[in-house]
């Protein structure tokens, strides 16, 4: 019997990619969210949830990482932009394949800005029934100074919210690294 789709649980999932140099995959909190809402909601019941998959991609100051914008043409702009798009494209890839093969419904959509805002805004849009977002589990002084885009969204999003701190067996060397 098929699931109609009002019916269905949509449920936001806000993925990231790893700030860890050489390592363009999905964040050690995004991963961990993901696998969470798996295991703790979707369980067996796969028809029963639809997951939105949202990326939110920083623009740069002057539209580079690590470069010395001095030398930057208008070719050279084309070129990130393409690349940050093809990054992003590659990060939803594996949430969407991993959802397309335990038959877990989905949608995935990259956005531009501030993460905290876009993810609140996209909340508003799409209205979904839950988010579920990673957290790295930072402490009062990193957060001064990083600040936590799960924070906002528990305190602003219009939708119940829920937040995974990642593992510590998972931190990383620097602990602000995902």
């Amino acid at each position: 019997m098929a699931t109609s789709e009002a019916s269905v649980t949509r449920i936001m999932v806000a993925v990231n990619e790893s700030t860890i140099k050489g390592y363009p995959h999905a964040s050690i909190s995004s991963k961990g969210a993901f696998e969470w809402t798996l295991q703790k909601i979707v369980m067996s019941n796969t028809s029963g949830f639809k997951l939105l998959f949202l990326h939110v991609q920083v623009p740069d100051e002057d539209g580079f990482d690590d470069m010395d914008s001095i030398y930057a043409s208008p070719e050279d702009f084309k070129s990130l932009k393409s690349r940050d798009r093809a990054r992003g494209l590659h990060l939803l890839e594996f949430f969407v394949t991993r959802c397309h093969e335990i038959g877990v419904a989905c949608e995935a959509w990259i956005k531009k800005g501030d993460p905290k805002e876009v993810i609140c805004h996209e909340v508003r849009r799409i209205q979904p029934d839950l988010l579920v977002l990673g957290s790295r589990g930072l402490g009062p002084f990193q957060r001064v100074f990083v600040g936590t885009v799960s924070e906002f969204c528990v305190k602003h999003a219009e939708c119940p919210v829920v937040t995974i701190k990642r593992r510590s067996d998972e931190t990383p060397q620097d602990p602000v690294d995902d």
